[in-house]
């Protein structure tokens, strides 16, 4: 509006002049409004957020795609299955517990509950506001709770994969009931609410910890309880178990990488045109950082060119910037990128020393490189402070873990997490599903 006064005085000094304007009285009717312009701001800025929660939404479909990749043929089904339902889970228990938790207003700063957001859910639509008063003019209600909606999804999508080809399917999916419609949107609000940990100073630009950390927390947690596949440490040994399809696993993640630009890109929480462009760049990089520091880490420490550790180095580079793709410069968040990926490689052997079975890597993509990334904003990102970042992680972990072992422990016990073992052999298609994901047909 300034600059709009300065050049309707230039029209001024001209028609004092002497100047005839005949246009002038057009030009002054036409002359955008401070409410025009801000609902203008609000249509660019809204349409932005819901592309990047189309994005993230089908981050859901590379998840499955690198879980069925990484997995055997006989429980690609079943992996299928349950991405299919994680999403669908999670949308629903957001809606009715997770965002009213995760956004509660004025609380304590420990826990909250908006009951005027249930309310507007559930009973009163219209009330939501949808107007430039909302969130700064970034977005409104509605496209806030599904972009945070896709967000917790992809919480629960993360244990899918490391639980996998031994989970009870009814253990999995009641997991991920309660674990996204109570524990990740708690812990979620201690930052992104307003809670403590925002009181505190921590970081955490679009969820290395409050997402990536929580997630692989649970996966942990899972696979402790769950123990190893049939086959996979014997006699001192880890043996290699071969997953059905390489191409999928790596349009999985390049599924991944893609939405992974709605995922940092839309945190910004607008179409700011600087911001969302240096989100995408420290993304972009992060990701080719951890695909190098995969390749050359691997090549030392295993003594070969393994292809599955550039797929989990890139997707570790995405999670190791994500804390602070928005305070880095693009040559750290290369760096930040390169280190998740030695990180990667490291701590996949370790999990197997240590007889823990992850399928697909997802503890080490994202909880080490989770923790490693938040720990990093605090040494690179401009504004943020270490100390912060380290007591974050170690709340968030220690509610992450504690919760996740009650929920496991607690199926455990009454619905058992476990198939039988003549079911794991065979494969979970066949007995839980009744088809198998690939039938080859043989001519006589």
């Amino acid at each position: 509006m300034e600059l709009f006064s300065i050049n309707l005085s230039c029209f001024t000094d001209l028609a004092s002049a002497g100047i005839a304007l005949p246009l002038l009285s057009v030009v002054i009717q036409d002359a955008p409004t401070e409410a025009s312009v801000a609902d203008a701001l609000l249509t660019t800025n809204n349409v932005w957020m819901m592309i990047a929660t189309a994005l993230v939404f089908i981050m859901h479909l590379g998840f499955a795609s690198v879980e069925a990749g990484f997995t055997q043929a006989k429980n690609t089904v079943n992996i299928l299955f349950k991405n299919t339902l994680t999403p669908v889970l999670g949308v629903v228990t957001y809606a009715i517990a997770g965002f009213s938790l995760m956004y509660p207003g004025e609380f304590n700063g420990f826990l909250g509950f908006s009951i005027e957001s249930w309310d507007i859910i559930w009973r009163n639509p219209a009330a939501a506001d949808v107007s430039a008063g909302y969130a700064d003019g970034g977005y409104t209600f509605w496209t806030d709770f599904l972009y945070q909606a896709m967000f917790a999804a992809t919480a629960a999508t993360i244990v899918s994969g490391a639980v996998a080809e031994r989970i009870k399917l009814s253990a999995y999916l009641t997991f991920t009931l309660i674990y996204v419609a109570i524990v990740y949107p708690i812990i979620g609000s201690w930052k992104w609410g307003g809670g403590f940990l925002d009181e505190l100073g921590f970081v955490d630009f679009a969820g290395s910890t409050l997402v990536h950390s929580v997630g692989g927390w649970g996966a942990l947690i899972g696979i402790w309880l769950l123990g190893p596949r049939i086959g996979k440490y014997e006699n001192g040994r880890t043996s290699e178990i071969a997953g059905s399809s390489v191409p999928l696993a790596t349009i999985g993640v390049f599924l991944l990488w893609l939405g992974w630009f709605g995922f940092n890109g839309g945190s910004v929480l607008s179409a700011d045109p600087g911001m969302v462009s240096l989100v995408l760049v420290t993304t972009a990089l992060g990701a080719c950082g951890g695909a190098i520091g995969g390749h050359f880490t691997s090549m030392i420490a295993m003594k070969r060119i393994d292809f599955g550790m550039v797929l989990n180095g890139l997707l570790a580079g995405l999670v190791g910037v994500t804390a602070g793709a928005d305070i880095i410069t693009p040559f750290e968040a290369l760096l930040i990128g390169g280190i998740a990926g030695i990180l990667v490689v490291f701590s996949v052997l370790l999990l197997d020393k240590l007889k823990l079975d992850d399928c697909v890597g997802a503890v080490s993509v994202h909880l080490t490189c989770g923790i490693w990334g938040t720990l990093a904003t605090g040494i690179f990102g401009e504004g943020a402070s270490f100390m912060p970042q380290l007591y974050g992680v170690l709340a968030c972990g220690a509610a992450a873990a504690a919760g996740a072992f009650v929920i496991f422990y607690i199926l455990k016990v009454t619905l058992g997490l476990r198939v039988a073992p003549e079911m794991e052999k065979h494969g979970l298609d066949s007995h839980e599903h009744g088809i198998r994901g690939y039938t080859i047909l043989m001519e006589d």
